[in-house]
């Protein structure tokens, strides 16, 4: 009798030594036709496996661990639904091989040993080598990765490993040594509508008893976001209420309504994707809130990463808002951090509060100009030395150079300014920041010509003008955006 939280099975054809337990990887036996749409059509060959082509080639170390050519440890790495737990299916039905299955979830140290020791001893007495499937070795103790270390280095047990974390990060280096990474990839469109397809028709899937209509068919696949087996739970449960109305074809309707969300035009990936950011930002700009709740609600229902919409949102607090609203960024990063400590689906709270906030505040440019213009200079050839009173003068024998000499501590002065060059020669007299008049940038754009009269030792000019202090030479785009990062739209 197997430990808790695993069972055992012979290669194919053979008798199973003990049944799947409540703590174990259930599913390792032939699934019934009352079994889940995804375990039925889970494939029964490498030849039906779809999607992970560079690791199917004659030879390569997936064939060779499920044939049994070659005792080779291997930890497959891949997101959810691309074909880890399949792939520990094949190896369990395709040699005569005893076959282990565990779950990190519930096994321990004593499940690990125990599995080992038996191995070891049917080792011993000329029976058949041990397969041990660990699912989400990632949750895994070091402990309890150290305890494999021995078997796997003498091949007492071959090593058959599934995580969704990077293994880098989440599996001991000793470990990862003894083992071959094959890393899976998300499924894309193609494959997943194929499999789709393959379910409609095949005996154990629907049998053909339904049609998909094609509208309703690239809904399931943009849905699944390289999930087969998210994309074949929601066919289930569609076909279900389409056979429920007594109709012969899964239409869009049934299809949305059957897994209670809209078909979304978004392509992640595609123009889509660019189109809808861009106008998430130009709404927020545009101080229309309620369109940017729109683009914001779009994004979150296709399933676009939070913490891309959280950086999107944070840029914008400075290239948009800036000194208009100097809390923007605060709420923007607050934002950013909720979706780290909160997560979906609480945190579109969070985004929405803050894509609010975005668009009623008051707007200003100028931390973009201002930026843009100070680089222009710095990558034109602007700026020299370091002027000698600004210089380190900690360290001994800077005072004999001259550093620090001349220099005026500024709190010294009962103002807390004082006339002093802090730019270098050739930028004397530049003006890189251009307040805007708009909310709180109005008593920057008042005290500031304050200040540069001081520093400069100059008359206060006039109040500047306080339109969009653009510079002319740095004019915005078309589109009324201004130079900015990767990430500017």
């Amino acid at each position: 009798m197997e430990p808790d939280g695993l069972f055992s099975l012979t290669g194919a054809g053979g008798a199973r030594s003990a049944p799947p337990t409540s703590g174990g990887a259930d599913g390792f036996t032939t699934p019934g036709a009352d079994a889940p749409l995804p375990v039925r059509m889970r494939p029964a060959s490498l030849d039906e496996l779809i999607g992970q082509d560079h690791l199917l080639a004659p030879g390569a170390p997936l064939r060779q661990l499920v044939t049994g050519t070659t005792p080779m440890s291997v930890i497959l790495w891949g997101p959810p639904g691309s074909g880890k737990t399949t792939i520990a299916h094949l190896v369990a039905g395709a040699t005569d091989r005893r076959f282990v299955a565990m779950s990190a979830l519930s096994a321990g140290v004593k499940d690990v040993r125990a599995v080992i020791e038996t191995a070891r001893r049917e080792r011993r007495a000329g029976g058949r080598p041990t397969v041990l499937f660990i699912d989400e070795v990632h949750r895994f103790s070091k402990t309890q990765q150290d305890s494999l270390l021995a078997a796997v280095e003498d091949r007492t047990v071959t090593l058959l490993a599934a995580t969704t974390e990077n293994p880098y990060f989440s599996v001991i280096s000793p470990l990862l040594s003894r083992c071959v990474l094959l890393t899976l990839q998300p499924l894309d469109e193609q494959a997943v509508r194929g499999l789709l397809r393959r379910a409609m028709t095949d005996e154990r899937g629907l049998g053909g008893a339904l049609t998909l209509a094609p509208d309703a068919e690239d809904h399931l696949v943009r849905l699944a976001g390289g999930d087969v087996r998210k994309a074949l739970t929601a066919l289930e449960a569609a076909a279900g209420s389409a056979a429920a109305l007594g109709g012969t074809q899964i239409d869009l309707a049934t299809a949305e309504q059957a897994v209670d969300v809209a078909a979304v035009r978004y392509d992640r990936d595609g123009d889509a994707h660019y189109d809808i950011v861009s106008a998430f930002i130009k709404s927020m700009r545009g101080s229309d809130v309620d369109a940017a709740l729109h683009w914001l609600a779009r994004m979150l229902v296709a399933g676009e990463d939070a913490r891309f919409i959280a950086r999107r949102i944070v840029i914008f607090a400075s290239e948009d808002i800036g000194m208009a609203d100097p809390t923007a960024l605060s709420v923007a990063t607050a934002a950013a951090h909720a979706v780290e400590y909160v997560g979906l689906p609480e945190v579109q709270l969070n985004l929405a509060q803050a894509v609010i906030h975005m668009a009623t505040a008051p707007k200003s440019n100028s931390v973009t100009t201002a930026i843009g213009a100070a680089t222009g200079d710095v990558r034109a050839g602007r700026g020299g030395s370091v002027p000698r009173a600004l210089r380190d003068a900690h360290y001994p024998g800077s005072r004999g150079l001259g550093h620090g000499t001349g220099y005026r501590y500024p709190h010294d002065d009962q103002r807390g300014v004082v006339t002093q060059q802090y730019v270098p020669d050739d930028l004397v007299g530049t003006d890189y920041y251009r307040p805007s008049g708009h909310g709180g940038e109005r008593a920057v754009a008042a005290r500031l010509p304050l200040l540069r009269g001081i520093v400069r030792g100059t008359p206060a000019p006039a109040p500047a003008s306080t339109s969009t202090g653009t510079r002319p030479d740095r004019a915005a785009d078309e589109d009324g955006s201004a130079p900015a990062g990767e990430d500017h739209q």
